[in-house]
C-alpha cells in the first residue's frame, strides 16, 4: 500500500506536467512571462488541465470583471483591433483589445490581473467555439487580431462568457 502512495505521489504531478505540455519542465520550473499593463506587471503562467476546465467555481467578481470588459469596448471607437498584449499603449490611446479591456477589468475589480481567472478562462472557452479548427498561439490576442474579427464578434465571445458565468449562479 506505501508504495502505491508513493508511486501517486510521484506519477500524478508528472502526469499534469505533460499534459500541460511542459512534460521537459519540473511543475515548480513552470514559465511565467510578465506583461506590462495599466501600470501594473502583470503575471502570465503556463496553462494547466487544473485551469482548463469547463466547470471552476465563479465568484460575483467574475461576473463583474467580464460586465466591466463589456462596458469598456462599448463602440468600435475604444476598440484596438491590432493587440500586442501589452496594454500600457492601449490605455494612452484610450482604445482596448479584448485582451487589454479583459486585463484592465480584472485590475479594476480586483486590484491586481489574474491571468487565468475563470472570467477570462471563459472568454477563452467561448473564442475557442466561435473559432472551431483554428489553433492560436494567443487566444484572445489572435481573435482579436483576425481580420475577419468585428467588435460585434468580440462582444459575443464576451456575452457567452458572460452567460455561462451568470448560469454557474443558479
Amino acid at each position: 500500500m506505501n508504495r502505491i502512495r508513493v508511486l501517486v505521489a510521484i506519477c500524478v504531478p508528472l502526469v499534469g506536467v505533460a499534459l500541460a505540455g511542459n512534460i521537459d519542465r519540473p511543475v515548480s520550473q513552470s514559465r511565467t512571462t510578465a506583461v506590462k499593463g495599466a501600470g501594473q506587471t502583470a503575471q502570465t503562467t503556463n496553462t494547466s488541465p487544473q485551469l482548463e476546465r469547463r466547470d471552476q467555481s465563479v465568484t460575483p467578481d467574475d461576473l463583474r470583471i467580464l460586465l466591466r470588459a463589456n462596458e469598456l469596448l462599448k463602440d468600435e471607437s475604444v476598440w484596438n483591433r491590432n493587440d500586442d498584449r501589452v496594454c500600457d499603449d492601449d490605455e494612452a490611446t484610450g482604445k482596448r483589445s479584448l485582451f487589454c479591456a479583459l486585463q484592465k477589468a480584472c485590475i479594476e475589480v480586483l486590484g491586481k490581473y489574474d491571468h487565468r481567472r475563470v472570467a477570462l478562462q471563459e472568454v477563452r472557452f467561448a473564442v475557442e467555439e466561435a473559432t472551431v479548427g483554428r489553433d492560436f498561439e494567443h487566444r484572445l490576442r489572435d481573435f482579436n487580431n483576425l481580420p475577419e474579427t468585428r467588435l460585434v464578434d468580440v462582444k459575443k465571445v464576451i456575452q457567452v462568457a458572460t452567460d455561462r458565468v451568470k448560469s454557474r449562479f443558479r
